[in-house]
């Protein structure tokens, strides 16, 4: 839960700092531990639509700007405070600010707010602080971003059309069912004739339909939700993943995802000079349930001295290009450029695959819609066609 506390420092003055607590207490206590005398403390309301998102990318493009014209570290960040107009963004970077102000390094400051600075960008700081060069290290971490954020959009990118047809198909089903085919069955009742098998089928779902529609639609509703808290709980979001994986065609294609970021990042971070292990270390966040075991283990074989290519292969942490870039690195001395060099020739893969897939399963869906509206027009109209005939 979020808490507004307003408290006072000295050298700082009043200033009001929004804490992850489990209660009004606990967010006294963090306060308190900043060195802070609190003032106040009230419960602060999530927004409408989810908690409200710091801007990290473009507070990175900002703060780089800022450097490279030769602004001061805190000099610039207290620019971006006073500018930022989302009062969570200006509180975080106060906090920021108000940590730096005790003596803390930067990356120091930005792992107390892990809400608005991950795990990844800590790392990434905290690897410039080493060599003194912040705004190239950001400049690769925004690179980063920007790769993976393109690999996403292609993946959403490719759903959006097959989507809106099952919905538009869907709908157009659900109409000629609840209302088009009541509509018809009274006609036929009317008439007095047997119908065709295939008519009464017809004729028994469409009632059924329009009897429950109201119970149906909040069926339907339940599921939508359902799926909704699915996609928005990680546990479960996992679960559902590694369900998916075990589908034999799926499962190969979430496995080069996987294998996508786990080189994307982990170059990221060797390019900024983090050891090896300790990059797979934070890597480990990003994989799936089912890959992490793997990680591990390949890890206990890189401390024992085994190479990292030999590692990665045995625990299936390869494809069959990615071990023979992995032994081409590890004789450069340059193996952050090669992983993000496997990590392009993957997303290439996947970009590739969702384009074929894409071309072949649009078709088919279209068939298959065209397929359910033109069998049920049929079976609505199999009575008129007979009586016809009858009357010949």
């Amino acid at each position: 839960m979020r808490f507004e506390v307003k408290a006072v420092k000295p050298a700082f003055g009043v200033t009001a700092l929004v804490l992850e607590a489990a209660s009004e207490s606990d967010a006294r206590a963090q306060a308190a531990a900043q060195g802070f005398a609190v003032l106040g403390v009230k419960a602060r309301g999530a927004p409408l639509f989810g908690r409200e998102r710091f801007p990290l990318l473009m507070f990175s493009q900002e703060l780089i700007a800022l450097l490279d014209a030769g602004l001061g570290l805190i000099e610039a960040l207290q620019a971006l405070a006073e500018k930022h107009q989302q009062p969570g963004a200006r509180e975080v970077l106060q906090q920021v600010l108000s940590r730096l102000g005790e003596g803390r390094t930067l990356s120091d400051a930005l792992e107390q707010s892990p809400g608005a600075f991950p795990r990844l960008y800590v790392a990434t700081v905290r690897s410039s602080e080493k060599t003194g060069d912040l705004s190239n290290s950001l400049t690769r971490y925004i690179a980063y971003e920007v790769q993976m954020e393109a690999l996403r959009a292609k993946l959403v990118t490719a759903m959006i059309y097959p989507a809106m047809l099952i919905c538009v198909g869907g709908l157009v089903t659900v109409f000629l069912l609840g209302y088009v085919v009541p509509k018809f069955a009274a006609i036929y009742a009317d008439i007095g004739r047997e119908q065709p098998l295939p008519s009464r089928i017809l004729m028994m779902f469409g009632g059924f339909l329009n009897e429950h529609g109201l119970l149906l639609a909040a069926a339907a509703v339940t599921i939508v939700v359902a799926v909704v808290q699915v996609a928005m709980n990680p546990q479960l979001r996992e679960r559902a993943m590694l369900l998916i994986a075990r589908v034999p065609a799926l499962g190969e294609r979430l496995r080069v995802v996987q294998f996508s970021r786990l080189y994307r990042t982990a170059g990221m971070l060797l390019r900024g000079g983090i050891p090896a292990v300790s990059a797979l270390e934070m890597v480990g966040e990003l994989l799936n349930a089912g890959m992490r075991p793997n990680l591990q283990q390949a890890l206990r074989e890189i401390r024992e001295g085994k190479p990292l290519s030999g590692a990665m292969e045995a625990n299936r942490l390869t494809s069959p290009v990615a071990v023979r870039m992995l032994r081409v690195g590890e004789r450069t001395g340059d193996m952050g450029a090669m992983m993000e060099r496997i990590a392009a020739f993957h997303e290439d893969e996947i970009a590739r695959w969702v384009d074929r897939a894409t071309r072949l399963f649009e078709p088919l869906l279209m068939v298959v819609i065209g397929l359910v509206i033109g069998i049920i027009v049929l079976a609505l109209y199999m009575p008129i066609f007979e009586l016809a005939g009858s009357l010949q």
